[in-house]
């Protein structure tokens, strides 16, 4: 496979990534790697770097969904990005989840892997959503268990991504950056920063997306997704069923300018249209990487 990602700068005035996140390879453009576009997808390896999979969809499975698995191996480094491991629930941890999600792992060996911070199930019942968490230093603390659980057992980084959140619970006492920051350093693990629900969450909620991004410890922000929503009069709703808007590109260029992430991906999952309609988003993100890498050297990663 050939190399093309390029190399982050080491010019950016003091930053210095996590040292539990230094070994993270460089992996460059991503692509979320969805069933209506896999032969497109496979066929465009100069334009797209690394591919993320959703694990439920290949643990246990074999038939296409392993074949087309294998494939993907064949051509781009893969990471993983789970729906269903519920960080944030009591419930105890569901064993045959997790032996699955090893079973996958020892397969693809993705260098880190995330979920949402968020619960998405209790006594058992599995509500098929990301529901957000009470903030307060008591839910850090259970959240902070749980990932260290997660990291000692798959021994490999864990990234918790910031979900979209359309209420607050009048028992908070954390602002949604200050519950992030307080995790990411007491657990000790890397962010995916998805600019996307930043956006849609200062614009529902009221903040400045700028501010909350400094608030975060940004040298623990490992990936990036960038992504689109909708608007309906209610507010806006992170859907990833639209192209990406001006002003999340603008957050994602300013973003890019004050991390180093080891890769940047779109997420399409809703109305999904034809490979050559996502093209210039893939191309965008490029040019941003591109505008805040280095030029062009041997990737980290051999492709």
């Amino acid at each position: 496979m050939k190399p093309k990602s390029s190399q982050p700068k080491e010019d950016l005035p003091g930053f210095s990534r996590a040292p539990s996140l230094v070994g993270c390879p460089t992996l460059g453009v991503g692509f979320g790697l969805r069933r209506p576009l896999f032969q497109e997808t496979m066929a465009h390896t100069q334009l797209i770097d690394w591919l993320e999979i959703t694990p439920e969809n290949y643990m246990g499975k074999g038939g296409k969904a392993l074949r087309q698995l294998e494939e993907a191996m064949s051509r781009f480094p893969l990471v993983s990005h789970g729906v269903s491991l519920s960080i944030g629930s009591t419930d105890p941890w569901d064993e045959q989840y997790l032996s699955q999600l090893e079973r996958l792992f020892e397969h693809v060996n993705p260098p880190w892997f995330s979920d949402h911070l968020c619960f998405s199930g209790i006594n058992w019942n599995y509500f098929n959503d990301l529901i957000p968490l009470l903030r307060t230093p008591d839910v850090v603390n259970h959240v902070v268990d749980r990932i260290c659980f997660l990291q000692d057992r798959f021994q490999r980084p864990v990234l918790i991504e910031n979900a979209s959140f359309y209420l607050e619970y009048p028992e908070n006492k954390l602002s949604d950056s200050e519950f992030h920051a307080q995790i990411l350093e007491k657990a000790d693990c890397g962010l995916l920063l998805d600019v996307n629900n930043v956006f849609v969450n200062s614009q529902n909620h009221g903040f400045d997306p700028i501010a909350y991004l400094n608030d975060l410890p940004l040298n623990r922000v490992v990936q990036i997704h960038t992504a689109g929503h909708h608007i309906y009069p209610e507010g806006r709703i992170d859907t990833h069923g639209n192209p990406v808007c001006a002003e999340v590109w603008d957050l994602l260029d300013y973003t890019l300018s004050v991390t180093r992430p080891c890769g940047v991906m779109l997420e399409r999952d809703l109305y999904i249209p034809e490979f050559d309609e996502l093209r210039p988003e893939l191309e965008k993100i490029r040019t941003l990487w591109e505008k805040h890498y280095a030029t062009e050297q041997k990737a980290l990663v051999s492709r």
